[in-house]
């Protein structure tokens, strides 16, 4: 493509509604558009680059034995009321009504539809498995969308979804899944984790996370340093000595607890201070409201609750702090003096609770609190679990390395299901002996337009993004220095032709710009070579070649391609870290 002919048109200043690193330079680059919030046009070179991603996903998707199909993006409100999703996915789908007054929603995934269709058209064990993908627009009406393609309303998705006739099946398939989503990031030649992680409003027993490694990410994600343990910060777990039963070893040697008044001293960082201790010798006591009702969670204070692992050791499907009002009338103490002991409400500690010793908590009356006070002496919990988030330097949970915290960006998740859409929706299969049998699913995504925004978080510079190869819009950008000297002009023509001819696309800055402005584009769109044709090189019979990421610069003869064919497999190989493809 030529750029006098290409539209793209890039920008020299930082746009003002640009957050994140990924948001500038699309903006900038001429990548995207921003229409409305969290909407976004794909000019050109973004559009390039998302169909670079999809290209890589369906040869891995269709290697792996799933079949390419597309689903409606309007789906009737009845399928998510059998799946019991419509008033429980919460605000997040938009909701809307035909002119017959019959009720719809815009697909932000595509659970009920799936299995609407494959329910009514799969019979027999014979006909399974089955694992059916799409690319397709999805809209989830985020309440604070932010952050350009990283979290939008609207944006492309891989999704995919299996179907088994047992649980053996189904651990295949999502095997078969995880290795496929390791080979598509690997191509995209990014830096990845698969972590453990929460199911969220997809629901299912168990699912992974792909997460691109990036210090500008929102997730945070626990990675062990010595084994490949890897989850979600949500949901990572620690080792150590943490007992599941309250223990009150010593407890004759530690004096009895003690009431202290305490005013003013609401937060941990005040109780320690007038106290003189750290926060692991403070009981940190909160409150959450779930649709059991009301429950005190107690983790030490240098901890912070995983509203995750709460939710999940209680069995609901969502938790959250309570209100003031409510807590004050059931615990008779604001937030800031509650505590554990004689407390009304069912206590749910956190497993470094009881191993802590003496402690200092709230006493459930305003300004004040109890010293010395021992679990298994005096309160008991009802339940002893893993609810806080780890920290660096914890014990892993598989080989007892050592835990440290990185940032990342999550591009894909996969879930095992299980029979949960199945079961509610009656997509039921014959087995071997003839009976009716639920079929097992699982459900797998990538967020294309993200993983594209992710490769540049974690690819750029000061100079504009440094696009991995395989997903680069151009791999090459041949700049003509001097387009009005006839040799130059015909050689970058040349140069030009020969890139497409070997199926390698190619930008061709033909403007009458002066060079920096030709070099300050080419660096800012990520272009992963460079080559610079000019008079006076050319006139020694050389043109130079660039790495726009090593900032490797060599002469090459204008007389022999082979070393410029060399230099370009050279870099793609590196690049992704894989042989030719």
């Amino acid at each position: 493509m030529r750029f006098s002919r290409f539209y793209l048109p890039t920008l020299k200043e930082d746009p003002a509604e640009a957050e994140v690193i990924s948001h500038r330079l699309m903006l900038r680059a001429g990548m995207i558009r921003k229409l409305a919030a969290g909407i976004y046009s794909y000019l050109p070179l973004g559009l390039k680059a998302v169909q670079n991603v999809e290209r890589i996903v369906r040869a891995e998707m269709d290697r792996a034995g799933a079949q390419e199909l597309l689903l409606p993006g309007v789906q009737p409100a009845e399928l998510w009321q059998e799946s019991g999703r419509w008033e429980r996915y919460g605000r997040e789908l938009l909701r809307l009504k035909d002119r017959h007054g019959r009720e719809f929603c815009l697909g932000p995934t595509h659970e009920e539809v799936i299995t609407d269709l494959v329910r009514h058209e799969v019979r027999s064990y014979r006909q399974l498995p089955l694992n059916l993908y799409q690319v397709q627009t999805k809209f989830r009406d985020e309440i604070r969308p932010r952050f350009g393609l990283m979290r939008g309303r609207e944006f492309v998705m891989k999704d995919a979804y299996s179907f088994d006739a047992d649980d053996p099946g189904a651990e295949a398939s999502y095997a078969a899944m995880r290795d496929a989503y390791s080979r598509i990031f690997r191509r995209c030649g990014l830096d990845f984790r698969a972590v453990e992680a929460d199911s969220g409003a997809i629901g299912g027993s168990f699912s992974h996370e792909f997460v691109v490694l990036a210090s500008s990410g929102e997730d945070a994600v626990a990675t062990c340093t010595a084994c490949d343990y890897a989850a979600n910060i949500e949901k990572a777990e620690r080792a150590g000595a943490c007992g599941t039963e309250p223990e009150s070893a010593g407890a004759a040697a530690v004096p009895a607890l003690a009431e202290v008044e305490t005013p003013g001293c609401r937060s941990i960082e005040d109780v320690c201070a007038f106290f003189g201790i750290e926060p692991v010798a403070a009981l940190k006591s909160m409150v959450y409201e779930s649709d059991r009702g009301l429950v005190l969670a107690v983790v030490t204070g240098d901890r912070q609750v995983s509203e995750t692992k709460l939710k999940a050791r209680l069995g609901v499907p969502w938790v959250q702090l309570a209100e003031a009002e409510a807590i004050r009338a059931a615990c008779g103490a604001g937030s800031g003096f509650l505590g554990p002991v004689d407390t009304p409400l069912a206590v749910i500690a956190d497993r470094g609770v009881p191993v802590q010793g003496p402690a200092v908590c709230g006493a459930n009356r305003d300004g004040r609190h109890l010293r010395d006070v021992l679990c298994g002496r005096d309160f008991s919990p009802s339940v002893v679990a893993d609810i806080v988030e780890v920290h660096a330097g914890d014990a892993c949970p598989r080989c007892g390395g050592e835990l440290r915290i990185v940032r990342g960006i999550e591009v894909g998740h996969i879930f095992k299901l299980g029979t949960k859409y199945s079961e509610a929706m009656g997509a039921t299969f014959q087995d071997r002996d003839g009976e009716e049998r639920p079929l097992v699913m699982g459900c797998y995504g990538i967020g294309i337009g993200r993983t594209v925004a992710a490769a540049i978080e974690q690819n750029h510079d000061d100079d504009g993004i440094i696009m991995p190869w395989a997903i680069a819009p151009f791999k090459v950008a041949v700049l003509c220095l001097d387009e009005k000297h006839d040799e130059v002009r015909a050689f970058s023509e040349r140069l030009y032709e020969e890139l497409r001819r070997r199926g390698i696309d190619v930008l061709l800055d033909d403007r009458a710009e002066r060079p920096g402005i030709k070099f300050k584009d080419a660096d800012l769109i990520g272009a992963p070579l460079r080559l610079t044709v000019g008079r006076k090189g050319y006139g020694r019979g050389i043109f130079e070649a660039r790495d726009r990421r090593t900032r490797e610069t060599i002469e090459l003869p204008v007389d022999d391609f082979t070393p410029l064919w060399q230099f370009v497999e050279r870099m793609r190989a590196d690049d992704q870290g894989l042989p030719p493809l």
